[in-house]
């Protein structure tokens, strides 16, 4: 168990992964496994910079299963000489699962369904795409991250309500605990999983949440009452005008039919 302050409630910071490879290219990713790109790193290093900053050296870091997670993790805990913290691992903080359009590019969707549609799939809490084919279904349950799971905790295709409901069992019976030892708990996981993980914390309304958009290597930090309510509803980016400015690009992602030059 982490080591923190008996008697009160410890921060929590959420990280989404560095830049990676399909983020800058515009494509959905979902559960693909994808390195960080240069500047994902980059910007990993700047989020721990912001961490040691503000005080907010972790006690436990909580990760995904996938590349791009652990990896920025790693990065943020050697920036701040804290490798030798626990690490959880998860599938719980996984990304979302974005069925057959995992690995298609925005630009080329939005272009095909309408802007309507592909906001509805992208941001609402009930939109779903079609599921993922069988066959790579079937490769994704063999995976040997996922072998020992039931079969159908590897899901075809999820909507955002579906990821509260694999997140919120690890919010109450993970990290909670974690925060009332007065812990500093850092997750470094997915936009899709912080969404949810934030739905959970904030009791988001539909519109609340369409509106939600996590941008890449900006840390988000909450505190608590005695009740593990927010002080803060939405909590506090440590760089608020950097987060702000890369919120507003993940929301415009697919809506240029160019390449992008930049995506985060």
């Amino acid at each position: 168990m982490a080591e923190g302050q008996p008697g009160r409630v410890g921060p929590l910071v959420l990280l989404r992964h560095g830049q990676s490879t399909t983020n800058a290219e515009g494509r959905f990713t979902g559960w693909a496994d994808v390195p960080l790109t240069s500047q994902g790193a980059h910007e990993t290093v700047a989020a721990a910079q912001l961490l040691a900053r503000d005080g907010l050296l972790p006690d436990v870091v909580h990760t995904s299963l996938m590349l791009r997670s652990i990896r920025s993790a790693d990065i943020a805990l050697a920036e701040l000489d804290r490798l030798w913290i626990p690490v959880q691992r998860t599938w719980r903080l996984n990304e979302r699962q974005y069925g057959a359009l995992t690995g298609r590019l925005k630009r080329e969707v939005r272009a095909e369904t309408g802007a309507d549609c592909y906001h509805h799939w992208r941001r609402s809490l009930h939109g779903t795409p079609a599921p993922l084919p069988a066959d790579a279904l079937a490769r994704l349950r063999a995976d040997p991250r996922y072998a020992a799971l039931r079969p159908d905790a590897v899901p075809a295709v999820e909507s955002l309500a579906d990821m509260t409901t694999r997140v919120a069992p690890y919010w109450v019976d993970t990290i909670a605990p974690q925060l009332r030892t007065g812990a500093t708990v850092l997750v470094v996981a997915h936009g899709n999983s912080l969404r949810a993980l934030t739905t959970v914390l904030d009791d988001l309304t539909e519109g609340e949440v369409s509106r939600l958009n996590i941008p890449t290597g900006a840390p988000l930090r909450y505190a608590f009452d005695d009740a593990l309510r927010p002080l803060t509803r939405g909590g506090t980016y440590l760089n608020p005008n950097g987060a702000r400015a890369k919120a507003e690009l993940v929301a415009t992602e697919g809506h240029s039919l160019k390449p992008p030059t930049e995506s985060h």
